[in-house]
């Protein structure tokens, strides 16, 4: 399979995981040894980035909470920047002007180049093959990433949006009810 990185993971109906249940989830790394992404559509109330990170609550996209980014090392922080021209080398590129800074930075230093910020708490990962395994059982709808998907501020509604905006029957999946037995 080609790689996924730059792309979104979007929960099929058929995927009742807790963990990703109607998530949206933004592949950073992919390869055959496995993958990496973050999940964009999970902010965590009442998780100001301005207690636990002051020096980068300047820079945040709304609505400034840190997000629940996967139930993989949640202890662990990242930040997925998109930078408004080219971004530096230091960053580690994910696509396009996508990129993950280390938290340990200084973001004075380049916090003049940021147009996106969100800090999350937990990665989403898969083993080698695994997602591609998911993937061809279809609990995923693979889609593509629009730029303002990853600093959308309302994240709650991002799973309807980005289903509503495809072609075809993949539409109708932004209306199919949480409970199927309450339609």
């Amino acid at each position: 399979m080609e790689s996924l990185a730059g792309r979104l993971l979007v929960a099929s109906p058929d995927l009742i995981d807790p963990n990703f249940k109607r998530t949206v989830i933004y592949i950073s790394n992919h390869s055959p040894e496995g993958a990496f992404g973050l999940v964009l559509n999970r902010a965590v109330e009442g998780s100001s980035v301005a207690e636990h990170l002051p020096a980068w609550a300047p820079f945040l996209s709304e609505p400034g909470l840190v997000f629940a980014g996967g139930p993989v090392e949640p202890e662990s922080a990242f930040a997925l920047v998109r930078a408004e021209d080219e971004p530096p080398e230091s960053w580690a590129h994910v696509a396009g002007p996508i990129g993950l800074v280390p938290l340990d930075s200084d973001p004075e230093d380049f916090g003049h180049l940021l147009s996106g910020l969100r800090i999350f708490a937990g990665y989403a990962g898969w083993g080698a093959g695994q997602l591609d395994g998911e993937v061809d059982e279809k609990a995923w709808f693979v889609l593509d990433a629009e730029p303002d998907d990853i600093f959308w501020p309302e994240p709650e509604s991002l799973y309807r949006r980005v289903l509503r905006r495809q072609r075809g029957k993949t539409a109708m999946y932004a209306y199919f009810p949480e409970n199927p037995r309450q339609n």
